[in-house]
């Protein structure tokens, strides 16, 4: 299945951005495993993104961008999250369109 046929209708090419809710990550770590260029487990055993500069953003509600070639990487993630913490939503609006409050 291709990342097209996965992605919510309306959401197409625009930017997307991903952030972690870490009052919920469990620390498995599923999605350093799925995505290790957006997210990493830090020193505390949660899961936190990355900035495109691959420093680890560790402010609360922290957002990277979601870029296109690891979209279905990040929305797997988001999908297999066991803590449902896992947060895709488009820069435009900020509607979450993968993730546990996604439509």
């Amino acid at each position: 299945m291709t990342v097209q046929q996965d992605a919510p209708t309306g959401s197409g090419t625009q930017d997307l951005e991903v952030w972690i809710d870490q009052d919920l990550c469990t620390g498995d770590g599923i999605c350093v495993q799925y995505a290790p260029e957006v997210f990493e487990l830090d020193i505390d055993g949660l899961a936190y993104v990355k900035s495109s500069d691959d420093e680890l953003l560790q402010e609360k509600g922290a957002t990277t961008p979601v870029p296109l070639p690891l979209l279905q990487d990040v929305v797997d993630s988001a999908k297999e999250c066991p803590g449902d913490c896992i947060h895709v939503r488009r820069v435009s609006d900020r509607v979450e369109v993968y993730g546990p409050e996604a439509a």
